[in-house]
């Protein structure tokens, strides 16, 4: 059984081109499995194009609450503990207002309120041809607990990874550093940041960068559109290089992107020999080398 190395890409905000990176690799690695963690805004299926999904679960979030009129008397109790708005006059609680804070149902003298746990997104299994596996999931609107499905993503990832005995599983991680990026970067081997050079990008990759170090975590940093601003480009090598930070790659500004993105394709399916391929493909390389020190 092989040992599972699993490497995240992250980017301090969205529109770095963390998607259009992973979207890449997926198609320059061969025995993979592919997770999209991104659930509140899952996209890298458009350009993986599944044939099939394999099986495919929904995903308990919050607790929401409802009111029975069958039991209501409506003695307004309720009404007045709701600190969310979410009872209306006429005693019908907002699904999406609801916070399941309880209170109704702990106040109720006639045990009219219910709480149950509703349905917060779905998550796939697929297969993408050549029996490679993707596994992403959608977070329906409105809903929580995005951090809780991240996990449950990586979790099916692992079990597709363990029963093909594959030692490679690739996450498109979320932006930012929320609770959704926590659950992504967490029991990695790598973390991949993609940024830009611009001021904003620096300052994003210093909070994910001190996300991965809280970790303690392997970090390597992929500039994209390094050629925007060549002065900021040095920053960001000076500040890997004082980091202790594995520098792998220059991404060129390059409209060939933009083309294979419209394509619903990765950039070097659709033009293996523009700018940003040939530096993409140097990156691989990289992380490769890297890899096979883990």
């Amino acid at each position: 059984m092989k040992k599972i190395n699993e490497i995240v890409i992250v980017s301090g905000k969205g529109g770095t081109g963390k998607t259009s990176l992973t979207a890449a690799l997926a198609s320059l690695f061969t025995g993979k499995v592919m997770v999209d963690c991104d659930v509140d805004a899952a996209n890298l299926h458009l350009i993986l194009n599944p044939e099939k999904v394999v099986r495919q679960s929904d995903f308990a979030g919050g607790k929401k609450a409802d009111i029975d009129p069958e039991l209501c008397t409506k003695c307004g109790i309720c009404l007045d503990a709701c600190r969310f708005e979410a009872i209306s006059p006429d005693f019908v609680i907002d699904p999406f207002m609801c916070e399941g804070c309880g209170a109704c149902f702990a106040l109720c003298p006639h045990c009219a309120v219910n709480i149950t746990e509703g349905t917060a997104g779905t998550w796939y299994v697929t297969d993408t041809g050549n029996n490679e596996r993707f596994v992403y999931a959608e977070m329906h609107p409105g809903e929580d607990n995005s951090g809780k499905l991240v996990s449950a993503v990586r979790n099916e990832a692992r079990i597709e990874a363990k029963s093909a005995d594959i030692g490679l599983v690739i996450i498109d991680g979320p932006p930012g550093i929320g609770c959704p990026v926590i659950s992504s970067v967490t029991g990695t081997k790598l973390v991949i940041v993609i940024t830009e050079p611009t001021p904003a990008g620096v300052h994003d990759l210093e909070r994910i960068v001190g996300l991965a170090n809280h970790f303690k975590i392997k970090t390597a940093v992929v500039v994209n559109k390094f050629d925007i601003n060549p002065g900021l480009l040095n920053k960001i090598k000076d500040y890997c290089s004082l980091n202790n930070l594995d520098f792998i790659g220059e991404i060129p500004f390059d409209s060939a992107v933009t083309e294979a993105q419209r394509a619903g394709k990765s950039i070097v399916d659709y033009k293996s020999e523009c700018g940003a391929s040939i530096a993409i493909k140097d990156i691989f390389k990289r992380i490769e080398l890297i890899i096979g020190d883990m």
